[in-house]
């Protein structure tokens, strides 16, 4: 066993018998000085029932005292009491007290080894869980099934097939408490395929094995295969509805998430906690579900779950990313004990609306009244409020300060927002050194951000240039070519536009779909471009040849430089019309009060030709038009936009 590498991280056994007798001595000192009469002489089954009853670690140095008192602890009739003790001071958080206990015990059992492993592992402390596992079988003591399922605590992946050896040594590898545990284990890992194994193998399956496979599914992004062990569980407790509406939101599909979290209110059990609303309110952002998170937020208020940090960070978050910065405000000045994460969520809330002066306030006030220190993630947040705004100078400052003055290393996220900033300021140049000077090899994100800029700034024989380089690097992201294209169709050269084309169907490489949303009467309704499929198409269609009339009085004259297609000028024109950012407006200019205000999410980033068009309905209509984009938000009002046609 010494080659084991169970005990290659092991703590020093040395180290470990002298914290044990200096705890021990410690315990018997102080059990010794508050020893009352109440236990001078009482039989040992007596003292056993007085542990089991002890409300108090004051209450178990007394019995503690009587017991050494009178040499029971040692005593072969009655080992019963020192593995009661144990649990005792356990229960009372006394680790220490505890394990020192059992290393000062002659010739330990395999109960007191079990218990002293569940300690040691449920604690936090591996290192000794490993090294009491060791000790135990160099005891020529075999282990049980409760000795395993408490080593099995304390393992990692690694680890835990090494001892799933011992457990199949041992013939325990059906038993349901250690199966589960190696099931635990693997999805923790993300090892699906042995999990998967132990699982197959169960010839009973818990509650607890059947949540871990479902979390191991869930982690992987097969939500298919987790609902359908979801579905098929004739029990549930609310850790498995919570690992499956978070698996559904944490992988794209939030509105599977939402429907889960309500099928679970219908149900009316269990009911949803902390970690429930997290998962739902998460789901909200990703689709802009500003009144199912209001709901939420209701919801949460009227029940007995605690609006802690997390949970108003989660509202922040949601607020933030639907569109009502105002409601994000108000929760953040509320929410207790804010930590770095609230902070941040805040930040980056002001940052995507395009309010990076109040971002930068956040930042500075963040450190000043509270003495937290930033994060990579608060540092995201600040530069991409600079890119938004187009702060060069204090984005280049912030960057800098993030070595020399917090000693937080960039990550490509870092550099991809200064880049953002640079490109978009139109520092091309500049921007192109620092990717091609980084200590980190540039992602296909980074070169989308250069490519966009090139195009925004005209600089088309760079972006080719950029663009043909990614391409002959086999770079499979969709955005590069469909960057290219728009490159190409920028300058008319439609030849290149279907060049492009055809390598993207060579390689299997499919575009991104524009995809708008807007959320009526607490409904998510889902639009793409040329979109006929909604119930109310006719009426929608209506409505958009309407706004086209009015917008072209106000003198619209569409950019038809954003169509690749080498169509007619007609042909194009009918293109720009049914874009989904429309068809969703569209839809609620008919769908809502006149005067109300509009909130439209769009998963790629807004056309110029939209954002004119946008523009122009919120003066004709009189109203307020927030849209999200990949990029950021837009507040559409009386004719002009939020972000000063800087994006």
């Amino acid at each position: 066993m010494a080659s084991s590498p169970l005990i290659a991280t092991s703590l020093p056994q040395n180290q470990l018998t002298t914290a044990s007798a200096t705890a021990t001595a410690s315990a018997t000192a102080t059990a010794s000085a508050t020893a009352t009469a109440s236990f001078r002489n009482p039989p040992p089954e007596k003292l056993a029932v007085f542990i089991d009853n002890s409300h108090s670690v004051d209450e178990v140095l007394q019995i503690h005292a009587a017991i050494l008192r009178h040499n029971l602890l040692i005593h072969p009739r009655y080992p019963v009491l020192n593995l009661k003790l144990h649990r005792a001071y356990a229960s009372h958080g006394k680790i220490r007290h505890s394990l020192a206990l059992f290393h000062q015990t002659i010739d330990p059992d395999l109960f007191l080894f079990t218990a002293a492993i569940n300690t040691a592992s449920i604690n936090g402390l591996k290192d000794q869980a490993f090294l009491l596992y060791v000790q135990l079988l160099s005891s020529q003591i075999n282990p049980n099934e409760f000795t395993f399922s408490s080593i099995l605590k304390s393992c990692s992946t690694k680890s835990g097939k090494l001892i799933h050896t011992h457990v199949l040594k041992f013939g325990l590898g059906l038993d349901p408490y250690v199966a589960t545990g190696l099931v635990d284990i693997y999805a923790k890992g993300g090892d699906v395929v042995s999990a998967q194994k132990v699982f197959d193998r169960m010839p009973e399956r818990s509650l607890v094995s059947s949540t871990a496979m479902i979390t191991c599914y869930a982690k992987q992004g097969n939500v298919e295969a987790a609902r359908a062990l979801f579905d098929r569980m004739c029990e549930r407790d609310i850790v498995s509805w919570n690992v499956m509406i978070d698996g559904y939101s944490q992988h794209g599909f939030p509105s599977d998430a939402l429907m889960l979290f309500q099928k679970l209110l219908a149900d009316g059990k269990p009911k949803p906690d902390e970690i429930t609303v997290v998962a739902a309110l998460s789901a909200c952002s990703q689709i802009g579900a500003l009144e199912t998170g209001r709901w939420i937020h209701v919801f949460v208020n009227s029940s007995r779950i605690r609006l802690n940090v997390k949970v108003c960070t989660a509202l922040i978050d949601m607020y933030s990313k639907c569109g009502s910065l105002e409601e994000a405000v108000l929760v953040f000045n509320d929410t207790p004990r804010k930590d770095i994460v609230a902070w941040n969520a805040m930040i980056t809330g002001y940052a995507m609306h395009g309010y990076s002066q109040d971002a930068l306030r956040l930042f500075d006030e963040m450190q000043g009244i509270t003495g937290l220190q930033p994060t990579d993630i608060t540092f995201i947040g600040t530069l991409q409020a600079c890119a938004h705004a187009g702060l060069v100078n204090e984005g280049i400052q912030i960057f800098e300060s993030m070595g020399q003055e917090y000693g937080i290393k960039p990550k490509i996220e870092h550099y991809g927002c200064l880049v953002s900033l640079l490109g978009r300021a139109g520092q091309l140049k500049r921007a192109y050194e620092i990717i091609k000077n980084m200590n980190m090899e540039a992602d296909s994100v980074l070169w989308s951000s250069v490519l966009g800029s090139c195009k925004l700034h005209g600089e088309f024989m760079l972006g080719k240039e950029i663009a043909e380089y990614l391409i002959g690097q086999n770079i499979s992201n969709s955005g590069i070519y469909v960057l290219l294209s728009n490159i190409y169709a920028l300058v008319g050269d439609y030849e290149g536009v279907a060049k492009v084309r055809n390598l993207m169907k060579e390689k299997g490489i499919v575009k991104e779909p524009g995809i708008s949303t807007i959320e009526i009467d607490n409904k998510v309704h889902e639009f793409r471009a040329g979109d006929r499929e909604h119930l109310k198409s006719k009426e929608i269609y209506t409505m958009l040849r309407k706004m086209s009339e009015r917008i072209k009085s106000h003198g619209y004259v569409p950019n038809t430089n954003t169509v690749l297609h080498d169509l007619e000028e007609t042909e194009k024109e009918r293109s720009l019309q049914v874009h989904s950012e429309r068809l969703a407006i569209a839809y609620g200019l008919i769908s809502t009060k006149p005067g109300s205000p509009l909130k439209i999410f769009k998963n790629l980033r807004v056309c110029s030709d939209c954002h004119t068009v946008t523009k122009l309905i919120s003066k004709i209509t009189g109203r307020k038009i927030v849209m999200r984009d990949r990029n950021r938000f837009h507040h559409f009002s009386d004719g002009s936009c939020s972000c000063d046609d800087f994006w």
